[in-house]
């Protein structure tokens, strides 16, 4: 079976604690790269979330020495170690946006956790059991953004 590289962007808060939970045994998903706000960049994962860790359960061991990516600073970094993201970032809607499409220009998938393209008419709110047809848009917004592979859903 295959196994995809990925990156946590917004790793060090809630959301992306949750998401390294779900992925850090998961048997598809490989984290290559965290990448935080820039107050957290250089540090061991362990070091910048020590004392903030809010999950039940503990910090996954594989994830503690990773150094953490300044996500806006190292996008290009993070990018060449893996295959596509999971963005959890807590910024305004408009970084959020910035930030999205700019890995995605990286020809890296973002899949997002937050609102801000929730209006944008060419990113798909996928919900595979429902709607996995919306995913076609992507298209248009590979067009729209001049991308081959990169894309936001």
């Amino acid at each position: 079976m295959k196994s995809y590289r990925v990156g946590i962007l917004g790793a060090t808060g809630m959301v992306g604690q949750r998401f390294i939970t779900l992925l850090a045994h998961h048997p598809w998903f490989s984290i290559r790269a965290l990448g935080a706000s820039s107050k957290s960049s250089g540090m061991s994962y362990y070091d910048a979330v020590k004392g903030r860790w809010l999950m039940e359960t503990p910090l996954p061991e594989n994830v503690q020495n990773m150094v953490v990516f300044d996500l806006e600073a190292d996008a290009e970094k993070i990018a060449d170690q893996v295959d596509f993201v999971f963005c959890a970032v807590n910024m305004e809607k408009v970084a959020t946006q910035a930030l999205e499409e700019k890995y995605a220009k990286l020809e890296r998938p973002v899949i997002s956790n937050n609102s801000a393209h929730r209006w944008t008419e060419d990113v798909p709110m996928i919900i595979p059991e429902i709607n996995a047809e919306h995913i076609t848009i992507i298209n248009s917004q590979r067009k729209r953004l001049g991308t081959k592979r990169g894309f936001i859903a």
